[in-house]
């Protein structure tokens, strides 16, 4: 079977399939697409439809009069990644204007009234009604995952280059040929670990990828499966004690134990098929926990407490720690098992001081943003500026990463200044004071005692579940924890 494309019109039609198939924050893709669009006027890192107008242009007669049953799978490879290309970018301005509508929005999707047009227009170009529906939620995917991207975690510096990078990997993988061929219905089995500072964002690139997850289009009700923006559910574990994660996270039945007046969903139950769960401070979990856990990932199903029923989970889990999980793991206070469970992938959130330290114009950039999302107006982030670098040093570490920067900005519009307490020790918790005073080799028995228990206490939560670990009576134990902090 002889191919329509000579030299010039496959070698476009190539490089085109790579940047379909791309990962849109590689400079290599924005190489690619320089080279393809030469003469392309403007600049192309702003200008996104440049390439678009290059490929109708060149390739408009192909794309007119080719029929891809006729052509070898090669050939057809090529064809329908330009016609993707072609139709996502005439639904972008509209798939960008659904989803400012829906971020406001709760309750049922709304409605997508240029949806049919577009599985029409993929109909007409050689694709089953089928493989139509589902490249067009292919294109709603890619634009919210770009939107979510690009807009919350901004910054020029090389590491949130190569954050960005490994979001858009996370959620596509590094190939997006397989994905779009296999994987897309299958990325609930692979599980994702943050690591970073208090403060550096983790929370909003999780977002990123919960917000961003594969939600199938229903042609017969013009709308997708589900909203996603109730598709992330993020919880802190760190705030909840032991006798109640478990409540929280598998729901209970009325009855359950003493207080469950009513059923009670937990984030495993609400968290819909095409969403995402967010296990914030995942290394204080403590280990009975971490088991449960660790078999809800295993076999997808877990049962609230006091009921019988088996309940699947759908979702992904992604999950976040701001302590070195090597410690954690030494310690024996996080099971290999379970870590192995969640590490499908790990990604490091950069440091405000490692931002700053690659790119000094990194702290302007997140002002100016911060200050829009705040003020409303940009323009006021020049008298932000002005004050931070009268009141901070040269060489200010910002030890509460972006979220004490988002603060400074706030402080700097109620007060026009910003003079954190630099000499300002950073507090203990109850486990690294114990560890800091035994190296010290100063303690006594009775401190050593009162240290471990304060530690149990702020893990367990609860003056019997420290006596029941320490087998001291709850009165005595209490006493210890009492001394500890008093201490």
């Amino acid at each position: 079977m002889s191919s329509p494309f000579a030299g010039a019109e496959r070698e476009l039609l190539s490089g085109l399939a790579d940047v379909v198939f791309g990962n849109p924050f590689t400079p290599q893709r924005m190489a690619l697409i320089r080279r393809l669009a030469p003469d392309a006027p403007g600049d192309l890192t702003s200008d996104r439809e440049a390439l678009a107008r290059v490929v109708a242009a060149k390739l408009g007669p192909f794309l007119r009069d080719t029929v891809l049953s006729r052509l070898s799978a090669e050939d057809r490879g090529l064809l329908e990644s330009a016609l993707l290309y072609l139709a996502y970018h005439r639904c972008v301005p509209q798939l960008d204007a659904h989803i400012e509508r829906q971020a406001k929005q709760v309750g049922e999707p709304l409605g997508v009234a240029f949806g049919d047009d577009a599985v029409r227009e993929l109909v007409q170009s050689g694709f089953t009604e089928e493989r139509a529906a589902r490249f067009f939620a292919f294109f709603f995917q890619l634009r919210r995952a770009f939107y979510f991207i690009d807009r919350a975690l901004a910054g020029a510096s090389a590491s949130m280059q190569r954050l960005r990078e490994a979001l858009w990997n996370n959620m596509f993988t590094h190939d997006m040929r397989a994905y779009e061929a296999a994987l897309w219905n299958r990325m609930e089995d692979f599980s994702t670990l943050l690591f970073g500072e208090t403060g550096t964002g983790k929370g909003s690139a999780a977002a990123a990828i919960g917000r961003s997850e594969f939600i199938p289009y229903l042609p017969s009700a013009r709308r997708f499966a589900a909203n996603f923006a109730e598709s992330f559910i993020a919880i802190n574990l760190s705030q909840f004690p032991e006798t109640l994660i478990e409540s929280e996270l598998f729901g209970h039945r009325k009855g359950a134990f003493t207080g469950a007046i009513d059923h009670h969903q937990g984030v495993f139950e609400r968290c819909n098929p095409h969403g995402a769960l967010f296990l914030d401070e995942i290394g204080e979990v403590a280990v009975p926990v971490q088991i449960k856990l660790l078999q809800v990932l295993q076999e997808r199903t877990f049962t609230p407490l006091g009921g019988r029923e088996k309940k699947r989970f759908s979702g992904r889990v992604i999950a976040a720690t701001n302590r070195p999980i090597a410690e954690l793991r030494q310690g024996g206070r996080f099971r290999d098992d379970f870590y192995y469970r969640l590490c499908s992938d790990v990604i490091h959130v950069p440091t405000l001081r490692e931002r700053l330290q690659e790119s000094a114009s990194e702290l302007a950039d997140l002002v100016r943003l911060i200050v829009a999302r705040t003020a409303g107006d940009a323009t006021l982030a020049g008298r932000v500026l002005e004050a931070l670098e009268r009141d901070l040093p040269r060489d200010y570490a910002w030890p509460g990463n972006v979220r004490e920067l988002e603060q400074a900005v706030r402080r700097v519009f109620l007060t026009g200044g910003y003079k954190p307490d630099l000499a300002a020790p950073a507090e203990l918790d109850a486990e690294e004071r114990l560890i800091v005073r035994l190296r010290a080799g100063s303690l006594s028995a009775d401190e050593v005692l009162a240290g471990y228990s304060a530690m149990l206490y702020q893990r367990l939560g609860s003056y019997a579940a420290v006596a029941e670990r320490t087998r001291l009576d709850p009165r005595t134990s209490r006493k210890y924890v009492l001394s500890a902090k008093s201490g």
